[in-house]
């Protein structure tokens, strides 16, 4: 007689849960978040309830903890609080990109790294120009590019672009961020305190040592970080930045770089099933696992409550033309719609002619030119910047978030219509061999894996059953009971 192990009892959730997972992380919806977060913050700002709407955003939080007094307004804490999530997710994305992705490579990494300082040189510059002196602080407004929004038009856009175009997007933007990260934290820092900075750094070093030491609980770090941002929230440097502090600590290589199967057996214990688990975990690196849990969470509710916080300007016909046509809204208009394409084009265009890149495979430069035109999708990082430059003029920084809007509206209208329009991949130099990756092929990259195959994800093995843990498909199995490594609480 033999004996089955019993089947797990499927209830309703499950019928939902992963269709509901996999929407979560389709790319083009955080885009569609963000702007449904600011779209309902302009009805809320200019309907009926726009008084007790900004009542709420004002009211004032306390927190006290021991020592720890904290008394912020609700934006201030979306603003200093919850974007050092989004801050830290930058933070991983960038850490990945220097250690295994584009940025790792000089060859790949010169392309959008020049562009990408071509991108944000010539937007202050124009910036600069044309705002008048009192407002010419807000310089690093037009120099960001918002990636989700960004993204999500181009992948709106679907097979009419080239595959390797929304590399080249990413690895832009994500140095693009680099820099906003940089100017926010030398130029938008107003006063220092030398104490708490240093004790900032100590608690920095603390956790590079807990990393060297091996110490990989992550309620260790939950609370060093915390620990870190309130150092630093009190220093004067801006708080955010503690999450980009955070995000380049991560490890962005896997503790167990061998492809691992797994299998476990029905008579399995608990402990040999933990340890099957944290060693398959483990086959991804932390950095990798962190955005895969965080950026649903960041990009569904943390950005769209920011956009909710922050783009609640109350306008007229009247009053969008004047916000549009004073120095500091006409500055950042052209800094985004019309210095963001130049500088990127001209800084790629020089680049290749010098010999120092080339263009990824099946781009044009028509292509180029609608992704200088997304990128002047400035949105998230504007509006932030918006908020530190011009602190306390209400005027000055409700025209220039008329002015990121209605940019961020132009440049992706703009950056779409030039990439639809542009040459198909193959007339811009693919090939007429090369297999569409829409249909299962790998497209212009030789190293890419069919679509459908490659490994498992972390998400995806902790979305099965406990029968069948799966990695990928190779032949090293993963070790239980004894052998395994002793799992992280």
């Amino acid at each position: 007689m033999s004996h089955h192990p019993p089947q797990p009892v499927e209830v309703p959730i499950d019928r939902v849960r992963q269709p509901l997972m996999r929407l979560i992380h389709l790319e083009n919806l955080s885009g569609l978040a963000l702007i449904a977060g600011a779209v309902i913050a302009l009805v809320l700002a200019n309907g009926p309830f726009a008084e007790s709407v900004d009542h709420f955003w004002h009211y004032h939080l306390e927190v006290v903890l021991g020592p720890v007094h904290l008394d912020e307004t609700l934006v201030h804490w979306v603003n200093d609080g919850l974007m050092t999530l989004f801050f830290f997710v930058a933070g991983l994305e960038i850490k990945r990109e220097l250690v295994v992705g584009d940025l790792n490579d000089p060859k790949k990494a010169a392309l959008p790294a020049v562009a990408a300082l071509g991108g944000m040189v010539v937007p202050a510059l124009l910036y600069v120009a044309l705002a008048g002196a009192e407002t010419r602080n807000g310089w690093g407004i037009p120099m960001a590019t918002d990636i989700a929004f960004a993204v999500g038009v181009l992948t709106l856009l679907g097979n009419r672009v080239p595959s390797r175009l929304k590399v080249f997007l990413l690895t832009l933007a994500i140095v693009d961020d680099l820099g906003a990260i940089l100017v926010i934290a030398v130029f938008y820092t107003t006063s220092l305190n030398t104490t708490a900075l240093a004790a900032a750094g100590a608690i920095l070093a603390a956790m590079v040592l807990l990393r060297v030491l091996g110490v990989w609980w992550m309620p260790v770090y939950v609370l060093a970080g915390s620990a870190l941002w309130f150092a630093v929230f009190e220093s004067g440097v801006h708080a955010t930045l503690a999450g980009v502090a955070c995000g380049l600590l991560a490890p962005a290589k896997p503790r167990r770089p061998t492809a691992t199967s797994v299998d476990a057996q029905p008579d399995s214990t608990i402990d040999e099933l933990k340890a099957i688990v944290f060693d398959t975990r483990e086959t991804t690196s932390v950095v990798d696992r962190l955005i895969h849990g965080l950026h649903p969470f960041v990009a569904l509710l943390i950005v769209p409550t920011f956009a909710l916080a922050n783009t609640g300007v109350s306008f007229t016909l009247s009053s969008l033309v004047d916000g549009l046509t004073s120095a500091t809204g006409l500055a950042v208009t052209l800094g985004l719609v019309v210095g963001k394409p130049i500088g990127i084009t001209l800084a790629a265009l020089i680049a290749v002619k010098a010999g120092l890149a080339v263009l990824p495979n099946g781009v044009g430069w028509r292509h180029m030119v609608g992704v200088g035109f997304l990128a002047g999708i400035g949105f998230t990082v504007s509006l932030f910047i918006t908020e530190l430059a011009f602190a306390g003029a209400d005027d000055v920084i409700d025209n220039s978030k008329i002015a990121v809007l209605v940019a961020s509206i132009l440049a992706s209208i703009g950056g779409a219509m030039l990439l639809i329009s542009a040459p198909t991949p193959e007339v811009a130099g693919a090939g007429a061999d090369a297999e569409p990756a829409a249909a299962g092929g790998r497209g212009d990259d030789p190293d890419a894996a069919p679509v459908g195959a490659g490994p498992m994800t972390y998400g995806e093995l902790e979305a099965t059953t406990p029968e069948a843990f799966l990695a990928d498909g190779s032949i090293d199995h993963a070790t239980t009971g004894s052998e395994a490594t002793e799992p992280t609480p």
